[in-house]
């Protein structure tokens, strides 16, 4: 049975089209706003609602429970914080924003307003994901030891054409747009960042991009972890993996695959994950795929919590950390810059 909330949509380029699909599907599509026109109307008569060009009018105008919130990385703060002191709850895609800073002014914001704040998360919800979570909280795995992050893809000319992705005030930078999610499940799952030694390059994005195409960084968690992050979309033609291994008392395992899709291996003491469920396929954007599409998942948990006090996927807290954890890997290399 369909949810009586009644969403909004902020941002009608290829992920806002997704969120119009699942809000159609599991609740009311309320109305889409986008500064394109074009685009903002286009949607409108798929879904046979209101279109606007202004988050102020349909803010004004709309009676709707919450937005969703699918711009560009570096409106999102701006964006998330107009709705909630609308009185809107929002639910605002990754990365929450590009800057610590605007984060926090997010979560004031959301406490202000006595609104909740989702930060889409999506590739918690990947069943390989989901198993090792569960693993290191049960304890199965022992202390954990160290910890490495793979993430192997490649994003060519087309995908930056006309675009603001690779501009520094919109983008923000690869980690931000490419990898969020990849940072989100070192915080999930292994812990927070207490120091980070980092180097970013731009190896042949110089032209196409304001910052580094790949980078590596070393990280010390602050429960004695420690960990590697290795990072590129400059892998030839095509991606090639995004992985999570880690290495505990009495386990290792390896999620990986394309998207984070597959438990590679696993050597656990005395127990073996068995019987995962396929996961979703990934967003495909043409030339190119992204993480596993998981929004339906995302929905549910929505509804869940405005609806049936359930406990909230991703708060603001949680968005919050990854930024942390992102702009303390940009601040690191910027010393051997």
């Amino acid at each position: 049975m369909k949810s009586n909330l009644k969403i909004a949509l902020l941002g009608c380029g290829r992920i806002g089209n997704r969120h119009a699909e699942h809000i159609s599907n599991q609740a009311t599509l309320a109305a889409v706003c986008d500064i394109d026109k074009e685009k903002a109307m286009s949607l409108a008569d798929q879904y046979q609602v209101k279109s606007y060009s202004s988050l102020e009018d349909m803010l004004e105008q709309e009676a709707c429970d919450m937005v969703s919130i699918c711009t560009p990385n570096g409106l999102h703060a701006k964006h998330t914080i107009l709705s909630l002191r609308a009185g809107k709850h929002v639910l605002c895609e990754k990365p929450m924003a590009i800057s610590v800073f605007d984060c926090g002014e997010m979560i004031k914001a959301a406490e202000n307003a006595n609104r909740r704040l989702f930060i889409v998360k999506q590739n918690r919800f990947n069943p390989p994901v989901k198993a090792v979570k569960e693993l290191v909280e049960q304890g199965r795995m022992g202390r954990i030891l160290s910890v490495q992050l793979n993430c192997f893809w490649n994003r060519n000319a087309d995908y930056y054409h006309n675009s603001w992705k690779g501009t520094k005030d919109l983008d923000g930078g690869t980690l931000y747009t490419q990898f969020s999610h990849f940072i989100d499940l070192l915080y999930w799952i292994v812990g927070d960042v207490k120091k980070v030694n980092a180097y970013v390059t731009n190896a042949i994005h110089n032209d196409l991009i304001d910052f580094e195409d790949q980078g590596t960084a070393i990280l010390e968690f602050y429960n004695g972890v420690i960990g590697t992050v290795n990072y590129t979309v400059n892998s030839f033609q095509k991606n090639m993996e995004g992985s999570l291994t880690i290495f505990g008392e009495k386990g290792t395992v390896k999620i990986g695959g394309q998207y984070l899709n597959e438990l590679e291996y696993q050597q656990i003491l005395d127990y073996e994950v068995s019987g995962l469920p396929p996961g979703n396929p990934p967003n495909n954007y043409g030339n190119y795929v992204g993480s596993m599409s998981n929004h339906d998942k995302v929905y549910q948990n929505v509804i869940e919590v405005l609806e049936s006090n359930g406990v909230i996927a991703t708060n603001g807290f949680e968005g919050l950390k990854t930024v942390e954890i992102i702009d303390k890997i940009y601040t690191a290399a910027q010393l051997h810059a």
